[in-house]
């Protein structure tokens, strides 16, 4: 039964942290091949359910130092249907991959969860194609048609809510957000932008969320960024627009490097730890109800440590 679905607390004031990159973690650090980037597939075996929960445990345990709360990011980004077909899985197999990955979560909440130190449990989505180009795209109706059936396997769990991360372009965020108000689910909408600062779609992040918003009656409980490096979008909050309130969430890259660049890379750029915590502790002074925060691509505990540091 989910804890928080009613009342996230995120949406408070206090601080909450989530992990880095999963995937490159696992890839780069660990030395596990995963075939389409898809990190669910380790939950087939026990050795994967082992190497995912001390990856959960590490970042457990600086929230737990800290005293702060921490969302569970379930390990699904590549768990619909494009993907798992690729990597034989069926619908059903799709399901049941799904609702393993929340299990895992609750048993770390069981365990580990305290008063001071809230566990929220997010059913993680990815988008349809690859998220650094929007060269393919599909209306709002068909994305609310195509990703209900993993939200609806995570409504069927102890999932608190949905998240989906790096999206590039405002139909298919809106036809998520749509699919989660069908179930009933809060969600977390996290956009991805280029060097510009606009998404791979050449659409501007606040016109994006304004969009969004618009088309789903605000059903969305916050938007994020991910898989950007803070140069490529702190010039964008330099605005009294409204939609910057909507921003309550950070999984930044340590990489400056470009999309293109980052799909062309052998080896892992994993920047400066302490120089990303410096920036995201700018960034919370512009916008200081930013309260979650995580890394993406090339970050790893010792980011979050950092970033940690520098804003708790």
């Amino acid at each position: 039964m989910s804890l928080y679905r009613e009342q996230l607390p995120q949406l408070g004031d206090r601080l909450f942290l989530t992990d880095g990159g999963l995937e490159t973690t696992l890839v780069f650090h660990q030395g596990r091949d995963l075939p389409c980037f898809a990190a669910f597939t380790l939950l087939d075996t026990a050795d994967g359910v082992d190497l995912l929960r001390d990856y959960y445990l590490r970042y457990l345990d600086i929230a737990r130092a800290r005293g702060l709360g921490f969302i569970l990011e379930s390990p699904t980004w590549r768990a619909n249907s494009d993907w798992g077909a690729q990597l034989g899985y069926d619908a059903a197999a799709l399901d049941a991959v799904n609702r393993r990955a929340v299990a895992l979560l609750a048993e770390l909440r069981t365990r580990h969860e305290s008063p001071v130190a809230p566990l929220v449990i997010s059913g993680n989505l990815g988008p349809r194609r690859d998220g650094y180009r929007a060269d393919i795209r599909m209306r709002a109706e068909t994305a609310r048609d195509y990703h209900r059936a993993q939200i609806e396997s995570f409504a069927a769990t102890e999932a608190d809510m949905v998240s989906v991360l790096t999206l590039n372009y405002a139909e298919e965020a809106i036809g998520i957000v749509q699919a989660a108000r069908d179930c009933a689910m809060p969600i977390a909408v996290s956009f991805t932008v280029e060097t510009d600062g606009r998404l791979p779609s050449g659409e501007p992040l606040g016109e994006a969320i304004e969009r969004t918003d618009a088309a789903t009656d605000r059903h969305a409980a916050y938007f994020m960024l991910n898989c950007a490096h803070p140069d490529h979008f702190a010039h964008l909050l330099h605005t009294d627009a409204g939609w910057r309130a909507r921003l309550r969430g950070l999984r930044a890259n340590a990489s400056r490097l470009s999309h293109a660049e980052l799909d062309a890379c052998t080896e892992l750029d994993a920047g400066d730890p302490i120089e990303l915590g410096v920036q995201y502790r700018g960034l919370r002074r512009q916008l200081p109800w930013l309260n979650v925060l995580g890394g993406c691509c090339g970050t790893d505990h010792r980011h979050v440590e950092a970033i940690c540091s520098a804003c708790a």
